[in-house]
């Protein structure tokens, strides 16, 4: 997978095409929704962005992990995490976007 990274300035340049404002209100547009949605979540929120994902705080207790080189056991504290999970829609989009990529790369076979 070494697709393209999308940055802040490619959504800004999409509302910008797409929705009219100007460069500097779509940039504006842009941080005002990912500020929104990082105080959500510091704030324990839950963030449901539908046919999207859901961003969700989640607490994980104390646990002991292990060194992977030396095999010592060490205790994980307890923690806040943030998960994503993927809605249905975006989960099917993805794999339609596959079997349709996957099908083009099949090599034709050979005329007997």
């Amino acid at each position: 997978m070494g697709g393209k990274t999308v940055t802040r300035a490619d959504l800004a340049e999409s509302v910008f095409r797409k929705v009219g404002l100007s460069r500097t209100e779509s940039a504006e547009l842009v941080e005002t929704v990912i500020d929104e949605i990082c105080n959500a979540i510091v704030r324990g929120e839950t963030v449901k962005l539908s046919s999207f994902a859901t961003f969700q705080v989640r607490a994980k207790n104390e646990r002991i992990g292990r060194n992977p080189k030396t095999g010592e056991e060490v205790p994980i504290s307890p923690r806040k995490v943030m998960t994503f999970k993927a809605s249905n829609v975006l989960k099917q989009r993805i794999l339609k976007s596959h079997l349709l990529r996957k099908a083009k790369q099949k090599p034709a076979s050979p005329a007997a």
